[in-house]
């Protein structure tokens, strides 16, 4: 995979270039083509344009090349819009489908982007290159970062594991699977990279006692794995040949603490043997190339060609080195703490594995054993494992083997001798693997700091298909089948929770069961036995083989869904299972032995007793192995499965695999998983490079496509409400109304206006979902739209120019007419003497009046001088009160904010309590699950026991035969008799001897043990009391912060005080009555209790019978939940602490807003303020006062908690004093135990001539026997000739009952076909109804079932010809048998008829197989129809959407015709009416223009008067004149009148041209409704003609299968019956429960009331008895739980008692039995064989009592994990109060700011005062620049009257404002005092709320019990339902237990009798369906 390289733009990895999926041109082109996918050999699939359909098949246009191809409907897939190019989550696309997944991961490969979101999934294709985006910047741009914030990258899924740990403190896993060479173990080295990076406690803290930091082991851990585990592939370089679980575990803090590593099926076969072009592990080739001169000779290592087991010799990897990474992984191994005398052992074994391979064996000339010519290989192995060479030799060439109860040495042939030293090889390699693998893992153990949670990381291998599959892809399969349940499962839970936030309704559907079938075929213990299971069952016969499992398992599994026969007889594999990724052919050679690994146990003991420490530890489990004496009846090919248990102890490989892989998923099933799925693009690891059917098939393994399947059948698009809006308003442009609107209620208005079909959508609280394919719908009507409007504004825009161009040419024509009027006129009046005069005299008139005129002007301007002055002044303030109002409303407004906040956090709150609540009774669902696994197992270990009991009596009844045959030869051994019996009584006084030292050895041994344990109890008691005693100073300190914090909220409870005074006797009376109604209530509480004790009484009866498990499983339950209690209630406690933290910080805002009111204060506030501070001095006088009580307090509590503390510290003293003690014990006992070992070797010593001297006895025996055996050779002759002619009898008969077992195994086959066929008969009938649309695919159907039907009635009649040759060959056999005697040539006459048989099975193989191909083609059209079914539903919705919006379209458009009538009517009156008014504008222009022309030459005259006065003016006043005053005036008359002239024009332009194309709409909505009405009257005709036709099909079709539906009809009918029957029933009960809860929320409400208004008066009290109270709780529950645990400890000591004295009664028996046979005067051989038998039953005691052993081992074992568990739970607890801690220090911290802020506070109100000064003089200087501006604005004064007019009345307004706000502000006060009184309720209700969740856990526990026995009587009820329906079916006569039904009319009131009732109605109607059912 890639790794860190390059100076390249990490981003282009990362990021996807919008612009580019953007375009505008590639939407244009989606829409203008119906693009689709169509499937392609070379590209899966391609682009495609749809041009035309002929019937089934489509023809397309390839948007490639253009060509063009006729395609199937069926194979045709939809495309997405461009928007949905390269996006990051697949499972937003619209068109959920492979070719769209498919294209979306390949454009992003292409373009760089290699990991992909699918939902839960991130989906990696392997880049086969470097990229720069696993550096440390990019760690740092993930960290912290949520999800959807940033592309998809393996660091976003380790960063919200990591959170989501952190937040919701649930243990974390990330799951990677994949193919080999797909990336996995890369990916599984970046998440550690990146955990390492982010969790690191190095920063903040060193352990300095480690050699190197616990991050760096973590990451140096994988180089020693790679090297020890990986080996290189066809397909990958670096293939990882182990699944691993890597589970990180981190403090409360976040920083890691430790790892562990767990592996699973090393591929151990790799180390012996390799395919072409392949390598072993890598550490054999760094080994040999990296080791030094001095180490090869250690090691006697040769050159790589020398060794066999390196199959290919030296093969190097391209860009590594051997000898640079044999360094690294050395390195790692000093970093990981490893001893040179541990990594040389290490390399020593890996040299032995290797030197196995080149020992070579010779088979010799006269026989078929095995001999070693050349002894010098295994000499150097000898030396290298520290054995002897003889002994090595002998025990691999005749090892000794127990034939029954002798040892004997067998001589092994040259294959067996080459197995045992591959197995023994293989084993070593794999021991050594197991060993590193836990060696790491005590490196990275860390003790000292306690795990919180962990994050666990899987490196498994993906699903596997080969051409033929082996035990080790059937683990591989069944595992990944696990983790796809998983997946299912958690993706259905959080698809579950989406829709539940939302609100939507919604049929659930757990996808995880989809899995189940499969599962239980291959994991299911009985009833029937899965693949594991039998495989199991078939190593324990002696001559079981790979044959007969597979027999058995087709017997057993045959019918089963999931499982497949081979097809043909000629077929490689032995079986098929159908994964959910696909078929899977199996072959089951050398199962058993894979099953089983046997190995020559000679050598295994050899090497247990090995020289080298290191070879004897990693051989210290020999007693587990499967020995040579096990396995039996070896042949050529398998070497035999028989094999005993020794000691209990062996278990198969499969049993060790189950049970690993059971604790990984219960530990993933316990977290949160997040899912990683690694794809390998092309097998020739080339970058850039995608095979689309390669990735394909690993989408579908990877369980990619299943994914999406679940995603289909919900709602996978989801848009958030503005989103939705924003997009697709356009398409709704009159359903919203103009102003705010909430974004819910406009979507719904657009979803109405778009006429949707309900099933299509759901609208939730926050977002809007839709099924697939919708929105792509409503992408293509918003571009339709957007190119209408788009046509039509550049319609608009394009008018717009154009009129204006028109306007601008009438103005200039305009303009040159008024110039050419104007020069006539002047050159008409230039030369007129009177109009010179006019002009000259004209400017004299008015200069008299000029200086009057000036003084009045002076005057004006002073007087509006002063009048701006008071104005602005006013202003001023009115502005300076504005800003404060506008400030006391924002603080107003943000303390509202605060508290809706506060709301929000209590519901978050009450949400999570929820969560939590639904999450434990999951785990008590799967506890109970687990419990009942457990039980099954225990019956099917029982059922075993019985079996191997009775086998155990088949023996001795055998035994007892050979004894009475062996009493006759008692005669002939009288001589011997005297010297047996001497020898005898020795041998028993030796061996009484030896048992009494036996039992006391052993007795010493127990109390050994049992002092162990209980000084192991004592020291854990010591640890748990100073826990405690930590625990206590804790609270001690939380105490004395909790006093601090009490003597705050007296003060503002004395506040509240004097406010409820008064209203404390209206209370009094509420509350005299609320208490006569609790009287009440509590009376009928009292009797629902009675009630429900008395059910839980009769319901604890029931329960009795239940096994001792269940007891302690609830037991631990029960802590479990107090402690999660306790856990509830602390975090309880952090919440008040935030709450005050945030009561604080709002006190802390206020004093700010003060501070910010007091830089505007008057005197008034200063008083104020002053007052203040009295109350202030009272208030600390009160504080101080309050705080020498509660010191007084603390004191008394300090002196109990001392008391308490002194009687802890006495038990702990007693505890040390005893464990002293039980040390001096132990030591007396070892002393003991030495001496008895001492005495036991003498006695073995002295066994061993006794055996010497018995052996001789044998001989003289055996010469006797050979006596006796020449006379009994004749006999034996005759009964030879006898047995001959009897096994020739017997091999004819074996055959004939092999062929008729074929014979019936066919039968059964044909029968399961031709369910199959009804089955599918059936679906095609269900299809039909739904398919009224498709009866064209529907007669090829029905056609094929007739051919299929005609097969079926020609395979009967074969069927029916097979039986009369059977019945045939029967009577043959009978023949043969009285034949016999006379002739034996009627043998090849069966053997002719034999083969005919043999060709009859071969033809009706074939037959069989053709079926099968026909059956495989009906499923995938049954696939094809169901995937048409599913489009054709979705477009009948698309048509009857486009029917409605057609109709809608229609009926518009008749309205918009009647509208335009309207319209244009108007129009033509609107016409008339602006014609006539612009003839008057004509005139009136006109005249206007004369008043202009008069107006111009007053403006001519005024001009001039203003040149002639201007000097004079300069002098006076800047101002303009009067004159000029005059002319201004009449030029903005001028442009008034010009302006209202052009108005004129443009409104009778507008007009004619709306009025043309008022016309030319009308036109254009006539032609077009002609043509819509012309179009929709044809497609209606065609499509009523189609419709018909295609319902006079259907009715054809309907009335056949209407008489075969009306059978299903009535079946199904009777089956609804009785399901509905037990629904009401269950209703019922629901129904009592929720009564029961009802009124059980009805009387805690009203407590709640109650409560709330005593609480009040009660808190101070409260508080602190309730902080007094949890001390004493704490310590009695910590002593409580002590007792529990010391009351278990005596429970297991008691079993051990019990176990002893059956032990103890067993050697009595024994004891008893040996001297009864030393009394015994009976013969050396009844003697021997009694004594062997006696053994044999001791060894059978002696296993029994070592299985109660490790029984008592697994007890102990659950104890410890129980203790563990509360352990880790006071660990939280302690971690929740560390942050109550923090939070009490943070509050503390605010009060010192307060202290401060209020110092502050004084020191500014002395700064106040000079700022004031410094405000007054930026106003003057203010001023100033006013008076300025004042002289400017004087020159406009006209403006200046209009704005002294406008602000007068502003100011009016403003007064106006200030009242309102005034009024606004006492409502805010109001409001605020009211927030507050509320703020207080709500804290009350939620301390309230805490307490009622307590009681409502209480309450659930008892209703859970309830629940449970409920379901007891109802699987009780049910049980009685089905035995009666099989009575009625059977027609047997009917009785009903009392017993049952008592307890129903317990449970239920009545409900027994109505479900008989209902059960006989069902029942009567199943025995005769003609006959009504009964009433009730």
């Amino acid at each position: 995979m890639a790794q860190r390289s390059g100076l390249e733009d990490p981003e282009r990895y990362l990021f996807v270039d919008r612009a580019v999926i953007y375009n505008p041109a590639t939407q244009a082109d989606w829409t203008a083509k119906k693009l689709v996918w169509i499937p392609s050999e070379r590209h899966g699939f391609e682009a495609a344009s749809i041009k035309e359909e002929r019937g089934d098949e489509v023809m397309v246009e390839l948007a490639e090349n253009g060509k063009k191809a006729m395609v199937n409907k069926d194979d045709i897939q939809k495309m997405n819009p461009p928007k949905f190019s390269k996006v990051e989550d697949m499972a937003e696309l619209t068109c959920l489908n492979e070719a769209s997944v498919l294209h979306n991961l390949k454009d992003r490969y292409y373009s760089g982007l290699i990991y992909t979101y699918s939902g839960l999934f991130c989906v990696v294709i392997n880049p086969y290159k470097n990229l720069p985006i696993y550096s440390e910047n990019i760690i740092e741009m993930y960290r912290g970062k949520k999800r959807h914030e940033m592309p998809p990258h393996i660091y976003a899924i380790s960063e919200s594991a990591y959170r989501c740990m952190l937040q919701d403190r649930e243990d974390q896993s990330i799951l990677c699977t994949g193919e080999s060479g797909a990336g996995k173990t890369e990916n599984t080295k970046k998440v550690i990279q990146y955990l390492a990076h982010v969790a690191s406690s190095h920063k903040g803290r060193k352990d300095h006692n480690i050699p190197g930091e616990l991050e760096r082991q973590l990451l140096q851990a994988n180089p020693i794995l790679e090297s020890f585990g990986n080996a290189k592939t066809v397909k990958n370089d670096n293939s990882s040949r182990f699944g691993k679980f890597i589970r990180i575990n981190f403090d409360v803090t976040g920083y890691i603490v430790g790892a562990n590593i767990e592996t699973y099926l090393l591929e151990k076969s790799r180390a012996v043997r390799q395919a072409k072009d392949e390598r072993t592990f890598h550490i054999f080739y760094q080994l040999l190339s990296g080791a030094g001169e001095h180490l090869k000779s250690d090691l006697l290592l040769e050159g790589f060609n020398n060794y066999r087991f390196l199959s290919n010799g030296y093969i190097p990897i391209p860009g590594q080195q051997d000898k640079d990474n044999f360094q690294e992984t050395m390195e790692a191994m000093h970093i990981m703490g490893f001893s040179h005398e541990e990594i040389l052992s290490m390399l020593k074994v890996v040299s032995s594995v290797l030197q196995f391979g080149n020992i070579s064996f010779k088979k010799e000339r006269n026989t078929d054993q095995a001999s070693m010519p050349e002894n010098t290989v295994a000499q150097k192995l000898c030396h290298l494992l520290g054995m002897n060479v003889m002994e090595f030799t002998r025990a691999i060439l005749t090892p000794r083997i127990k034939v029954g109860r002798d040892y004997v040495q067998k001589a092994q042939t040259k294959e067996q001798a080459d197995f045992a030293v591959e197995a023994l090889a293989k084993a070593t390699y794999e021991r050594l693997f197991r060993w590193l693998v836990h060696r790491i893992n005590k490196a990275l153990d860390r003790t000292k700091r306690q795990g919180a949670s962990f994050i666990g990381i899987l490196d498994i291998a993906g699903f596997e298909i080969f051409e033929l599959n082996s035990f080790e892809q059937l683990c591989i399969n069944y595992t990944n089948e696990k983790l796809q349940q998983l997946f299912n499962h958690t993706m259905f839970i959080l698809e579950q929770e989406e829709y539940q936030r939302e609100g939507i309704e919604w049929n659930f559907i757990d996808f995880g069961l989809d899995l189940q079938p499969c599962i239980d075929l291959i994991e299911r213990p009985a009833n029937p036995p899965g693949v594991l299971a039998l495989l199991d069952e078939e190593c324990w016969f002696p001559k079981a083989t790979d044959k007969t499992f597979v027999e058995k398992l087709v017997q057993e599994q045959g019918s089963h869904s999931k499982f497949q026969k081979p097809r043909q007889l000629k077929d490689k594999a032995d079986f098929c299972i159908i994964h959910y990724a696909g078929k899977v052919d199996y072959k089951a050679d050398e199962w058993l032995m894979k099953n089983m690994d046997p190995l020559n146990d000679n050598v295994a003991t050899l090497l247990h007793q090995s020289s080298d420490r290191f070879v004897a530890e990693l051989w210290k489990d020999v007693d587990r192995i499967v020995g040579l004496d096990q396995v039996t009846g070896m042949t050529e090919t398998a070497f035999g499965s028989a094999y005993k248990t020794k000691k209990g102890m062996f278990r198969t490989v499969g049993q060790l695999y189950k049970e690993s892989l059971t604790k990984l998923m219960a530990t993933l099933r316990n977290t949160n998983p997040n899912f990683v799925r690694c794809i390998i693009p092309n097998h020739e690891k080339r970058a850039g490079k995608l095979d689309p059917h390669l990735v394909l098939d690993q989408l579908r393994c990877n369980g990619v496509l299943e994914g999406i399947r679940i995603c289909r059948q919900g709602f996978p698009n989801r848009i958030v409400f503005q989103e939705f809006r924003q997009r697709y308003e356009i398409l709704t442009p009159n359903a919203i109304p103009k102003g705010f609107m909430d974004g819910k209620q406009a979507c719904e208005r657009m979803i109405r206006a778009l006429e949707l079909d309900p099933n299509l959508y759901r609208i939730g609280q926050s977002k809007i979902f839709f099924r697939a394919g919708v929105l792509a719908h409503l992408e293509e009507e918003r571009d339709l739209k957007i190119t209408d409007i788009i046509i039509f504004f550049q319609a608009v825009c394009r008018g717009y120019l154009a009129r204006k161009a028109f306007a601008k040419k009438q103005q200039q024509l305009s303009a040159l007419k008024v110039l050419q009027r104007n020069c006539a006129a002047y050159l008409k009046l230039r030369h007129w003497q009177w109009w010179r005069v006019f002009t000259k005299v004209k400017p004299l008139l008015q200069v008299t009046r000029q200086e009057e005129e000036l003084q009045a002007k002076d005057e004006e301007l002073l007087k509006v001088k002063e009048k701006q002055t008071k104005v602005e002044g006013e202003l001023e303030e009115m502005e300076r009160k504005h800003q404060q109002l506008l400030e006391e409303k924002n603080i107003l407004a943000e303390q509202l904010q605060a508290e809706t906040e506060l709301f929000a956090e209590a519901e978050e709150m009450r949400a999570r309590l929820a969560a939590k609540k639904q999450e434990l009774e999951e785990i008590l669902h799967d506890l109970e699950s687990r419990v009942e696994e457990e039980e099954e197992r225990n019956q099917i270990l029982q059922n075993e026991k019985k079996k191997m009991q009775a086998h155990i009596q088949d023996l001795e009844e055998q035994l007892d035969e050979e004894e009475g045959a062996r009493q006759k030869l008692q005669l002939e051994k009288v001589t011997a008799e005297a010297k047996i019996k001497k020898m005898e009584e020795e041998i028993l006084l030796l061996e009484d001897q030896n048992s009494k030292f036996i039992k006391e050895k052993k007795l010493m041994e127990d109390r050994i043990a049992e002092c162990s344990s209980q000084l192991a109890e004592e020291e854990e008691k010591a640890k748990n009391l100073a826990k405690i005693r930590n625990k206590q100073e804790v609270m001690i300190t939380d105490l004395e912060e909790r006093l601090k914090k009490e003597e705050k909220t007296r003060q503002e409870l004395e506040k509240a005080k004097r406010k409820l005074d008064g209203e404390t006797t209206d209370l009094q009376d509420q509350i005299a009555e609320l208490q006569a109604q609790i009287d009440e209530l509590k009376i009928q509480l009292a009797k629902k209790e009675e009630e429900l004790q008395g059910a839980l009484a009769r319901g604890d009866d029931e329960t009795l019978h239940k096994n001792n498990a269940l007891k302690v499983v609830r037991e631990l339950q029960a802590q479990i939940a107090e402690l999660q209690e306790d856990f509830e209630s602390e975090k309880a406690s952090r919440n008040k602490a935030e709450k005050q933290k945030r009561d604080l910080s709002e006190e802390l805002e206020a004093l700010k807003t003060e501070l910010e009111d007091t830089l505007d204060t008057t005197a008034a506030q200063q008083e104020l303020r002053t007052k203040r501070e009295q109350e202030v001095a009272e208030l600390k006088k009160a504080l101080e006062e309050e705080t020498k009580n509660h010191e007084a307090q603390i004191q008394d509590m300090r002196q109990r908690h001392a008391t308490a503390l002194e009687e802890l510290s006495e038990q702990l003293e007693q505890a040390k004093r005893f464990k002293a003690n039980l040390e001096k014990n132990k030591q007396g006992l070892e002393t003991d135990n030495k001496e008895l070992a001492c005495e036991v070797k003498v006695l073995q010593q002295v066994k061993a001539e006794s055996e010497h001297k018995r052996k001789k006895l044998d001989a003289q025996v055996q010469e006797l026997h050979a006596k006796v055996s020449e006379g009994d050779r004749l006999r034996v002759e005759l009964a030879e000739k006898a047995n001959k002619l009897q096994n020739e009898l017997d091999n004819v008969s074996t055959l004939l009952e092999e062929a008729e077992k074929k014979g019936i195994k066919f039968a059964k086959d044909a029968s399961s076909l031709e369910s199959q066929l009804q089955d599918t008969q059936e679906l095609l009938q269900e299809e039909t109804r739904q398919k009224l649309n498709l009866s064209s695919r529907i007669r090829q159907l029905e056609e094929e079932k007739n051919s299929l039907q005609e097969q079926q009635e020609e395979e009967e009649e074969a069927r029916k010809n097979l039986e009369k040759q059977v019945l045939a060959l029967q009577s043959q056999l009978t023949d043969t048998k009285k034949k016999v005697d006379d002739d034996l040539g009627t043998i090849e006459s069966l053997e002719e008829a034999k083969k005919k048989l043999l060709k009859d099975v071969e033809a009706l193989s074939q037959r069989l197989e053709e079926k099968a191909l026909a059956y495989d083609k009906l499923e995938k059209t049954k696939n094809r129809l169901q995937q048409e079914l599913d489009d054709l539903m979705v477009d009948l919705d698309h048509q009857r959407q486009i029917v409605s919006n057609l109709e809608k379209k229609q009926k518009k458009f008749d309205q918009l015709l009647a509208e335009e009538k309207n319209i244009s009517a108007r129009y033509a009156e609107e016409r008339d009416r602006a014609e006539a008014e612009a003839r008057e504008k004509e005139t009136k222009a006109l005249s206007l223009a004369r008043a202009l022309e008069e107006a111009l030459e007053a403006k001519e005259e005024f001009e001039r008067q203003n040149k002639q006065l201007r000097a004079d003016m300069e002098d006076l006043m800047s101002s303009k004149d009067d004159v000029g005053k005059n002319v201004h005036e009449l030029e903005k008359s001028k442009r008034a009148l010009e302006q209202q002239v052009e108005e004129m024009r443009t409104q009778l332009e507008e007009l004619e041209d709306e009025l043309q194309a008022t016309e030319d709409a009308k036109l254009r909505l006539e032609v077009n409704m002609q043509a819509m009405k012309a179009q929709f009257e044809r497609d209606l005709q065609t499509r009523d003609e189609q419709n018909e036709e295609k319902k006079r099909l259907l009715i054809k079709q309907v009335r056949e299968l209407e008489a075969e539906l009306e059978d299903e009809r009535k079946q199904r009918a009777l089956a609804v019956a009785s399901k509905k029957k037990m629904e009401i029933d269950l209703k019922d009960l629901e129904a009592q429960i929720e009564a029961a809860n009802k009124a059980r929320d009805e009387v805690i409400k009203q407590l709640r009331k109650l409560q709330a208004q005593m609480k009040d008066y009660q808190r101070e009290l409260e508080e602190a008895r309730a902080s007094r109270d949890e001390i004493f709780a704490q310590s009695k529950e910590s002593e409580k739980k002590l007792k529990s645990l010391e009351a278990e400890i005596l429970q297991l000591q008691e079993e051990l008692a019990s176990s002893e004295r059956a032990r103890r009664h067993a050697e009595q028996e024994r004891d008893e039995l040996a001297d009864e046979i030393a009394n015994s005067a009976s013969g050396k051989s009844a003697l021997l064989d009694e004594k062997r038998r006696l053994e044999a039953r001791i060894a059978q005691l002696e296993e029994e009592l070592e299985e109660e052993q490790s029984n008592m081992e697994l007890l102990n074992d659950r104890f410890r994990k129980t203790t563990l568990q509360v352990d880790t739970l006071n660990a939280e607890l302690a971690a929740e109060r560390s942050a109550a801690q923090k939070s009490d220090n943070a509050r503390q911290q605010l009060e010192r700011q307060n202290k401060e802020l209020k110092a502050k506070l004084q020191e500014l109100e002395g700064a106040v005062k000079s700022k004031f000064k410094a405000t007054i003089s930026a106003l003057e200087a203010k001023i100033g620049q006013l008076e300025e501006q004042l002289e400017q604005e004087a020159k406009e004064r006209a403006a200046a009257n209009k704005l002294v007019r406008r602000t007068e009345k502003k100011l009016k307004e403003i007064f106006m404002q200030v009242e309102d706000e005034r009024r606004h502000a006492d409502q805010y006060k109001e409001q605020m005092e009211k927030a507050n009184a509320r703020m207080k309720q709500l804290k009350r209700q939620l301390e309230e709320a805490e307490e009622e969740a307590t009681r409502a856990n209480a309450s659930r526990r008892k209703l859970q019990r309830e629940l449970d026995d409920a379901t007891e009587a109802n699987e009780g009820l049910s049980r009685e339902v089905s035995t009666l329906k099989n009575r009625l079916r059977r027609g047997g006569p009917i009785s009903f237990s009392s017993s049952r039904s008592g307890r129903r009319q317990l449970h239920i009131e009545g409900a027994s009798l109505e479900l008989s009732d209902d059960d006989t109605e069902s029942k009567t109607s199943d025995v005769n369906e003609t006959q009504p059912p009964q009433s009730e």
